[in-house]
C-alpha cells in the first residue's frame, strides 16, 4: 500500500507535456525540506490522503480514460516498493509515466529497469535559494536519457547563474531536456528571459506552472 495525499485529474502544468491531460498521484512524504516548497502539505501532517494499492492506483488512472500519469509528491522515490506500481503503469503501453523527483535519490536501478518503456524521468536540481544543492545525487546526470528533464527551479540571479555552471559543466543540453523554472514570487520571469538572450541559452526551454494561472496557486486538486 502507498500513502497518497491526493489523487486527481487535470492538466500538466509545466514540462514536455506541458497542456494535457494527467492523472497526478501525489505521495505522502519528502526527504527534502526546500524554502520554497509549494507542497508542503504532502509532509507536514495536514492532511491525511488515503492508503492505496498499486492496483487501485492503475484502475483510477484507466477509469478516468487518461493515457498521461505523473507520480509526484512529495518524493515518490522513497516510497517502498515504488517500483512494483511503476512496473504495473509501463506495462500498459497507452500510458505515458512520469515520475517527478527531486535530484536526491539516486536514479539508476529504476533507469536499467525501465530503460526501454514509457516511463521519463523529470528530475529537480537543487539551487542555493532551496537550501538544499548538497542533497543532490550527481550521479543522476549520468542516467538521464534524450526523453528524460532535469528542471531547475530559479528563484534568484545566483540560482541562475549556478544552473548555467551546472548545465555547462554536465553537457545536459546534450544528454536530456532542460527547463527552467522560476520561483514567480521570488524572480520575475523577464528576467531569465534576459539572462538566456546574454549567454545564448538556445536549448533551454522556460516553462511556467500553468495550473498557477488558472487556479488560486494554493489551490490543491488542480
Amino acid at each position: 500500500m502507498y500513502q497518497v495525499i491526493e489523487k486527481f485529474i487535470s492538466i500538466d502544468g509545466e514540462g514536455p507535456c506541458a497542456g494535457q491531460l494527467a492523472a497526478f498521484i501525489r505521495f505522502k512524504n519528502c526527504n527534502l525540506r526546500c524554502d520554497w516548497c509549494d507542497t508542503c502539505y504532502s509532509y507536514d501532517g495536514s492532511v491525511e490522503g488515503e492508503n492505496l494499492s498499486p492496483l487501485e492506483i492503475y484502475h483510477f488512472v484507466k477509469e478516468n480514460k487518461v493515457n498521461h500519469v505523473t507520480l509526484t509528491g512529495g518524493e515518490p522515490l522513497i516510497q517502498p516498493q515504488i517500483e512494483v506500481l511503476i512496473g504495473i503503469l509501463a506495462a500498459d503501453k497507452e500510458l505515458t509515466i512520469h515520475i517527478e523527483t527531486n535530484g536526491s535519490v539516486n536514479i539508476q536501478r529504476f533507469k536499467k529497469k525501465f530503460s526501454k518503456s514509457n516511463v521519463v524521468f523529470i528530475l529537480d536540481y537543487k539551487l542555493p535559494n532551496s537550501l538544499m544543492q548538497s542533497r543532490m545525487d550527481d550521479e543522476n546526470f549520468k542516467w538521464v536519457t534524450k526523453t528524460d528533464v532535469y528542471k531547475f527551479v530559479i528563484a534568484s540571479q545566483e540560482d541562475l547563474k549556478v544552473a548555467h555552471e551546472v548545465i555547462r559543466e554536465q553537457g545536459l543540453l546534450e544528454r536530456c531536456l532542460v527547463y527552467f523554472s522560476p520561483v514567480v514570487d521570488y524572480i520575475n520571469p523577464s528576467l531569465i528571459v534576459d539572462y538566456m538572450k546574454d549567454h545564448q541559452l538556445n536549448d533551454v526551454r522556460l516553462q511556467l506552472q500553468l495550473h498557477k494561472y488558472i487556479w488560486p496557486k494554493e489551490m490543491r486538486g488542480v
